[in-house]
């Protein structure tokens, strides 16, 4: 397995408040790792590192094969980050942010105009390609930002909460383009808010907690250790009355329906699963449960 990100026993702390504490951790290339945490965990804190815009105080970090402190120069010609506000100039048009920032990287004239068109298209974003930034709506400058991270094709994209303020059917075309980089080979980083989103996108998942790594797996992992399968009984009015839990198989689903017919139990019947909600709120409080614990 190729390494895109390696981080050992980083720690970063501001004013005297450790917002980082002694993380160790690695992406492969081609992943798309997912970190999720409250706010004030310090997820951007770490991206910041990673991408050289701040040092920490302890540890080491690589990026692409680069030390981010000694190499940072080496670290930024191969990322490219979307942070939380957008980068995008007021005063130029959609189709000129794209064309500079195309010219920045290298591209020739031509090529520059090519590429923001096609990323103007595919950020839908071509009604509004001549208009000044200024006039955008906060949506439509989110995705122009975004727009830009996608210039060239970096081997490590690193994207601070890239859908907030998206709506849903630009969410998900921006995790299909996601998807596609990660196809070809670029490690995604990715801190988001929505949970969904990663469970839809992260081939892992680490989990911030007052600084430290509280969990880290696949949604799948991170899932089935907060619990299996709940049959729950809802009455008429859509109020939870009986919840028994299962393994999930056919067997236990059938023994879970037996009892409650054996209780002459009455109301709709619904088989919950576990979902990232359910570890976030685990790992996140005061008292994470053994199982979880054991994944950090």
């Amino acid at each position: 397995m190729e390494t895109a990100i390696e981080v050992q026993g980083l720690s970063k702390a501001f004013k005297g408040r450790t917002v980082v504490d002694r993380l160790d951790f690695t992406v492969a290339r081609g992943e798309v790792f997912a970190l999720l945490g409250p706010n004030g965990a310090g997820k951007t804190t770490i991206i910041n590192i990673l991408t050289t815009l701040t040092s920490a105080d302890n540890g080491s970090a690589h990026v692409a094969g680069w030390d981010v402190r000694a190499r940072s120069s080496e670290v930024q010609r191969r990322i490219s980050l979307t942070g939380q506000s957008a980068a995008v100039d007021d005063a130029l048009t959609a189709t000129e942010n794209v064309v500079m920032f195309a010219r920045l990287a290298g591209l020739g004239r031509a090529a520059a105009k090519r590429r923001a068109a096609d990323l103007i298209a595919q950020f839908d974003l071509t009604d509004a390609a001549g208009r000044v930034v200024r006039t955008f709506s906060g949506g439509m400058r989110r995705r122009l930002d975004l727009a830009l991270s996608f210039v060239v094709t970096p081997q490590v994209l690193f994207l601070d909460e890239p859908t907030t303020g998206l709506d849903t059917r630009s969410r998900r075309d921006l995790w299909d383009i996601i998807r596609e980089f990660a196809r070809t080979g670029t490690t995604v980083f990715l801190t988001t808010q929505y949970l969904e989103e990663a469970d839809q996108l992260a081939d892992r998942i680490a989990v911030l907690h007052d600084g430290r790594i509280a969990a880290l797996g696949t949604p799948a992992e991170l899932k089935s250790r907060v619990g299996g399968d709940t049959v729950e009984l809802h009455d008429g009015r859509g109020d939870l009355v009986r919840e028994i839990p299962t393994d999930g198989s056919v067997a236990d689903l059938r023994r879970a329906l037996d009892l409650l017919d054996e209780e002459g139990a009455d109301g709709v019947i619904t088989l919950r699963r576990p979902t990232l909600d359910d570890v976030f709120l685990a790992v996140t409080s005061s008292a994470a449960t053994p199982s979880m614990k054991e994944l950090a």
